[in-house]
């Protein structure tokens, strides 16, 4: 028998539109053979690098009534719609990069001794698992932010990323509010190629009689998923109209020049802008990489550019614990600000916080000793009422992380039992 090859270049070609085909083994000569009207729940997640000056974090009290500790003291303005969340440990992995593995594996859904190549427990993220939920009724499946301020590319792709499709495959994080916007909002093109994708499925079609079988359910595979592009784009279309409403402005200023706290709200306002206009239902904002040792400067805060991870391994000196203290309650105060936001956003007889769950947390508890026990971690909204808030909640000591993960996932309608190495869901109500 003849075996019938094509070539790996081969395009679906249609309207002078080309897309490429997806590996196929015909291509290889060796081969062998929600309610209606009602507001969706959304989830969002803050994350901060190097950990929390823990003194300066834990208040000494828990449940209902305790007193903000210094660092947290900026929520009060929300306290009665924030949980704070104790005791919640990862496994640390021997052998790898602390801070690494502290942002890339924060929200894996891998157990600590099931491990990547590269030696991190690492899976597909909490929040791509809402997303395959979520992305199911929104134009994008979910949206990823960093306000990675540096110029030079001094750290790899674990340090400023912390969204995994799966292992080896980043939902990498977009840090020009420019390009987040024209993302967002720039759909004219887009839309224009509606009418071509059915063309080059046209052409699609025409190959399945030279394909086996394997390669005929690869290529339907494909297909579904350039149709998933074209609801996107249609669901963009359909959106239209109410993102026109809100008059949304493109950034005037380059993102270089912002000052940090600029910064960092203007790509709070982009995610906020995202979710209530229901074009993702999940989205998360970095608010600087991990580890990088480039001096950033804080303006307001510090007169001179400071080295966030350095002061983190010098927390014995106490002038340098005290100024970390004030980055940390900063970070604070950037993430009350946008929580804020969103409760001022009515939809119908709640606001956009009260269908949130906004997480701010740091895949470290402290950036000194590289530990992942007693992570610090509030979460803004209730998520509808199923989120138990102006309380603070201590678990037992070594309860895994994994546990609140598993609930908040449940929260967002995702049908799991188990999460990494989750003993029980935590109980948010």
């Amino acid at each position: 028998m003849t075996k019938r090859t094509i070539h790996r270049r081969t395009l679906l070609r249609g309207c002078g539109a080309a897309l490429a085909l997806p590996l196929l083994e015909v291509m290889q000569p060796s081969a062998r053979g929600a309610q209606v009207g009602s507001a969706p729940k959304r989830a969002a997640f803050f994350y901060v690098p190097n950990g929390v000056v823990q003194a300066a974090w834990h208040p000494a009290e828990d449940g209902v009534g305790f007193q903000l500790s210094p660092t947290l003291e900026p929520l009060a303005p929300v306290r009665k719609k924030i949980a704070l969340y104790s005791h919640l440990d990862r496994v640390k992995v021997a052998g790898t990069d602390g801070h690494a593995q502290a942002s890339t594996c924060w929200l894996s859904s891998a157990a600590p001794d099931e491990l990547s190549p590269a030696g991190y427990p690492l899976k597909i993220t909490l929040d791509q698992i809402m997303a395959a939920e979520t992305g199911k009724h929104t134009a994008f499946r979910s949206l990823e932010l960093s306000c990675n301020p540096y110029q030079d590319n001094k750290e790899s792709v674990y340090f400023d990323n912390i969204s995994w499709y799966a292992h080896g495959h980043v939902a990498r994080s977009m840090r020009d509010p420019q390009r987040v916007f024209n993302r967002l909002f720039a759909v004219k093109s887009e839309v224009g190629q509606r009418s071509v994708l059915d063309l080059v499925l046209a052409d699609a079609q025409s190959l399945r009689p030279q394909l086996g079988q394997i390669d005929r359910r690869k290529l339907d595979e494909y297909m579904d998923s350039v149709r998933v592009v074209e609801q996107q784009i249609s669901r963009l279309r359909d959106r239209q109209a109410e993102v026109d409403k809100l008059q949304p402005e493109a950034p005037k200023i380059p993102w270089t020049a912002l000052r940090r706290d600029e910064y960092i709200q203007l790509m709070g306002d982009l995610m906020i802008l995202a979710l209530r206009t229901d074009l993702t239902r999940v989205a998360s904002l970095m608010v600087a990489p991990e580890r990088w040792s480039t001096p950033q400067r804080v303006h307001g805060l510090f007169d001179e550019p400071i080295l966030h991870h350095s002061w983190t391994h010098q927390q014995d000196n106490p002038h340098v614990r005290d100024q970390l203290a004030k980055l940390d309650r900063y970070h604070v105060e950037q993430f009350t600000q946008l929580v804020q936001k969103m409760d001022a956003i009515q939809e119908g007889e709640s606001t956009l916080l009260d269908n949130m769950l906004f997480v701010f947390g740091s895949g470290l508890s402290s950036g000194k000793t590289h530990v992942y026990s007693d992570l610090p971690i509030v979460v803004a909204g209730s998520a509808q009422g199923a989120i138990r808030t102006d309380v603070h909640l201590r678990s037992a000591e070594g309860t895994p992380v994994a546990n609140l993960w598993l609930a908040l996932a449940q929260t967002m309608g995702v049908p799991i039992q188990r999460y990494g190495d989750s003993t029980a869901a935590l109980q948010l109500g």
